[in-house]
């Protein structure tokens, strides 16, 4: 009896016990933080201001000059991908002159280069593409020589929008990395301007850029353009942007006609807002000259930098 007296009260205890789930509360996990949107147009802009100055007094015996340089680089893209179709634009600024005594205004370097550019991916690593760009310069520049009397002469070899090269290009891009890319066009038509090619006739010949006497523009319609562009911290604190263009003219294909124009850039953060630039261009245009021309400067000064996006590694 009482065996089954005490199976019955087990039975009892069991039947009026409370389930763990009713006893033990539910676990809730903390909800994840809010992933940051991806901007629809991934836009920066990078700046630079740079001084260089050589102060000497009237005593000075060491010999040298009075100099004072200054220079200045902007460059802003805004990009967008969408599905299949992409997007970008880049504006690419570069002013440098200098003032010295006894020789006055001298001007540096001078670029004006606007791109835009539509692609349509194939591949992960191809797209068709077409894109038109401008590359011209912002102010006068001059050839110094003496003359026959021994006189220092100014001859004027270039000025705003002379020259200046639009190109539109038709073709296919590879971009492996998001640092490099390269574009193939197979067909790329160029105009050149020239205003008033009769001011450059004395220092440059009866051609100019290429442009007959007694017209502004010359046009080259059947035409190819190769053009890589390499953008990249090779260190925490040292940037290497590079962008190499070439253009052959079908009409005149043969190796010493065809242009070559290189611009590499070496940017070294000194601390948050100052850094050390050396920029360099060489180019070699059959029409301007048949040798290799180049400018290099060197300068320290402030840069300022925004995007609204984050890289990815790639």
């Amino acid at each position: 009896m009482k065996q089954r007296f005490y199976l019955v009260l087990a039975a009892l205890a069991l039947a009026t016990a409370p389930t763990l789930a009713q006893t033990t509360p539910a676990v809730i996990p903390d909800p994840a933080p809010p992933a940051t949107p991806d901007p629809l147009w991934h836009k920066s802009i990078k700046t630079g201001l740079g001084l260089n100055e050589a102060l000497l007094s009237t005593n000075w015996r060491g010999g040298g000059v009075n100099t004072v340089g200054f220079n200045a680089s902007f460059n802003a893209r805004a990009n967008r991908k969408s599905g299949v179709h992409s997007f970008d634009n880049e504006a690419d600024f570069l002013f440098a002159f200098s003032q010295t005594r006894g020789l006055g205004y001298r001007k540096g370097q001078d670029r004006l280069y606007l791109d835009t550019k539509y692609g349509r991916a194939l591949t992960e690593r191809w797209d068709m593409f077409l894109s038109l760009n401008l590359l011209s310069q912002f102010a006068p520049g001059y050839k110094y020589d003496t003359d026959a009397a021994g006189n220092d002469r100014a001859q004027l070899t270039s000025d705003s929008f002379a020259p200046a090269f639009i190109t539109a290009a038709y073709g296919f891009e590879y971009h492996p990395a998001t640092y490099f890319h390269l574009r193939l066009s197979p067909f790329a038509p160029r105009l050149t301007v020239v205003n008033q090619v009769e001011r450059f006739t004395a220092a440059l010949g009866d051609r100019p850029y290429g442009v007959n006497p007694g017209h502004s523009t010359r046009f080259e319609v059947l035409a190819a353009q190769v053009l890589a562009e390499f953008d990249k911290n090779i260190s925490p604190n040292v940037n290497l942007k590079a962008r190499y263009v070439l253009f052959a003219n079908y009409e005149h294909l043969n190796f010493q006609e065809i242009d070559h124009r290189l611009d590499v850039s070496l940017t070294a953060k000194v601390g948050k807002y100052v850094n050390v630039a050396l920029n360099g261009i060489a180019l070699y245009d059959y029409d301007q000259d048949h040798g290799v021309q180049y400018s290099q400067g060197l300068t320290i000064g402030v840069a300022y930098a925004i995007k609204n996006y984050e890289d990815k590694k790639k």
